[in-house]
């Protein structure tokens, strides 16, 4: 399968390292050349989408609301 256009402009090539199951949602740790980006979708997803530890995978960010807070 390939994507040929979308509109979400953040895209993280990576690596899935760990799924931490949960009956309904589960997080999806992605590490990209930029850091983890953690990915909280339902358990049917990951098994639909067959993700497993070690798969490639283009992480997508979209959101209204970004934010920062000083260091």
């Amino acid at each position: 399968m390939s994507i040929q256009s979308i509109n979400a402009r953040n895209q993280f090539h990576g690596t899935i390292k760990d799924i931490i199951f949960g009956s309904v949602v589960s997080e999806v740790e992605v590490e990209t050349p930029f850091g983890i980006v953690t990915s909280v979708i339902t358990t049917r997803s990951i098994k639909d989408l067959d993700l497993q530890i070690g798969a490639e995978v283009l992480a997508l960010v979209k959101s209204t609301e970004v934010s920062i807070a000083k260091l």
